[in-house]
């Protein structure tokens, strides 16, 4: 019997409120500019926001959003996906990246991931390609930067369109190109736990089509290019100016956050070399912002429930496959069996805590409860 101890919270899963102590005098600024303006949609502030991220990651334009759900509507909606389509997505994802799918009234069709990279494996999508294929829509996860050179290659030759969904991948890169600089669609979510982070829901969709991107305002803005002339249905997606402006000033401060969550992850890597769970696998510099930290252990639920015992908050980032969630299965998708690496990490996968100012002594905590589990699993059992 492993020995418990008490469960009150010492090492949280995420700590929002360091973060705004850090910046508290640069966002109240902010946030009273708006408050004196009176404005508070879709104007100036939101405007400078997508100019100011179009140009750090070198896309042509961002349209924000109201969130990265509506990201990922919106841009299928502007590549043309609809009824009858079918597209292509790892089943190993939050719930929106298939939900928006679903949304446009398109099929989502899953398929299996890279074992090490958790990305969209491209010889899985391929066996899973019909003459309804439309799209792809690889997913940046955990905040490491896919490398689409094969899926790329694949879109080529069958005549698809590639939507990214860059919700977690802030300010990474892969093989010299900024995720969201590819010309694709490329979706954005700035939840407030995201490494770029509003103050409440806000989106954005970057893209190198200056058609695109006017219908992406348009589709925004229940389908007016102008007030009380709509030309297409739309929605109600637009950004608020007030998370526009929190954006704008944390925007300044993501490449700094960003090191210092690689620097925690070189950290937690060291100190789990024995502790006999896998850690993620290396990325080169700038190509991974450890939006989370996932490590994979034979005994996950196990092991989660020993931490919260010691005051250590995690969390499973995805504890269902997409394929295999009731909504899903309602409608018929394949069920258990149909993709095995996604269904066996899923039992694997665990999320340690992760944030800039996480402390290295939480690290170390962190670290010492997981090899203290291990060596507690590798001792005879006692009569």
């Amino acid at each position: 019997m492993i020995p418990t101890k008490s469960s009150e919270i010492q090492v949280p899963f995420l700590d929002l409120k360091s973060q705004y102590a850090s910046i508290k005098e640069e966002i109240l600024e902010a946030v009273y500019a708006v408050l004196e303006s009176a404005h508070y949609v879709s104007g100036e502030r939101v405007e400078g926001f997508e100019d100011e991220f179009a140009r750090y990651i070198g896309a042509r334009y961002v349209v924000g959003v109201s969130s990265g759900t509506s990201a990922l509507e919106l841009a299928l909606q502007a590549a043309n996906i609809g009824l009858g389509d079918e597209v292509i997505v790892p089943a190993n994802s939050f719930f929106a990246s298939a939900e928006a799918v679903s949304r446009v009234g398109a099929r989502p069709v899953f398929a299996d991931v890279n074992p090490a990279t958790f990305h969209l494996d491209a010889s899985s999508v391929q066996n899973h390609l019909t003459p309804r294929t439309r799209a792809i829509l690889p997913v940046h996860l955990y905040g490491r930067a896919a490398d689409l050179r094969e899926i790329e290659e694949l879109a080529a030759m069958r005549n698809l369109q590639i939507i990214e969904d860059a919700c977690q991948a802030h300010g990474v890169r892969c093989n010299g190109i900024q995720v969201g600089g590819s010309g694709h669609l490329t979706c954005f979510s700035f939840y407030p736990g995201k490494n770029l982070g509003a103050y409440g829901d806000a989106g954005g969709i970057a893209c190198n089509d200056p058609k695109q991107a006017q219908m992406l305002r348009i589709l925004r803005d229940h389908g007016s290019p102008k007030k009380y002339h709509h030309v297409v249905v739309g929605t109600n997606a637009r950004m608020a100016e007030l998370q526009a402006a929190v954006l704008s000033v944390k925007l300044r401060h993501l490449d700094d956050w960003n090191n210092q969550r690689a620097r925690h992850a070189d950290v937690y890597v060291h100190k789990l070399r024995s502790s006999g769970v896998l850690t993620p696998a290396s990325a080169k510099k700038g190509e991974h912002n450890f939006h989370l930290f996932i490590i994979r252990a034979a005994q996950r639920d196990d092991l989660k429930i020993f931490l919260r015992e010691r005051g250590i908050e995690t969390g499973i980032h995805y504890p269902v496959p997409l394929h295999l969630t009731s909504a899903y299965q309602a409608l018929g998708h394949p069920g258990r069996g149909s993709l095995p690496i996604v269904e066996h990490l899923a039992n694997e996968i665990l999320s340690l805590p992760m944030y800039p100012d996480l402390k290295t002594d939480y690290i170390e905590k962190v670290a010492s409860a997981i090899c203290e589990f291990a060596a507690l699993q590798r001792m005879p059992a006692t009569a």
